[in-house]
């Protein structure tokens, strides 16, 4: 019975994730500089420059950043109508 379960949750993820069409917002210089910053947050950090409760939040941001990167979409930009991505 919880294999049926996965199989179904599974299933769902990922008809979710083929049907959720999340537009492209997310111009080049703004992926690249995301990137660049994620980078800098995980140089202080390895670094020893950052750490305790500063470096997790730092670090979630980073993470959000390189993934909003990766896909070319920010869930903060919906909401507002808001695209660095050039027209065209």
């Amino acid at each position: 019975m919880n294999s049926r379960l996965n199989k179904s949750a599974d299933y769902f993820f990922i008809h979710f994730l083929l049907e959720f069409d999340m537009k492209k917002n997310m111009g080049t210089l703004d992926r690249i500089l995301r990137v660049i910053i994620a980078l800098a947050i995980g140089v202080l950090y390895y670094m020893g420059m950052i750490s305790g409760t500063v470096a997790i939040v730092l670090g979630a941001l980073a993470l959000v950043f390189l993934a909003t990167s990766l896909v070319s979409t920010c869930p903060l930009y919906l909401p507002f109508n808001i695209s660095t991505r050039p027209k065209g």
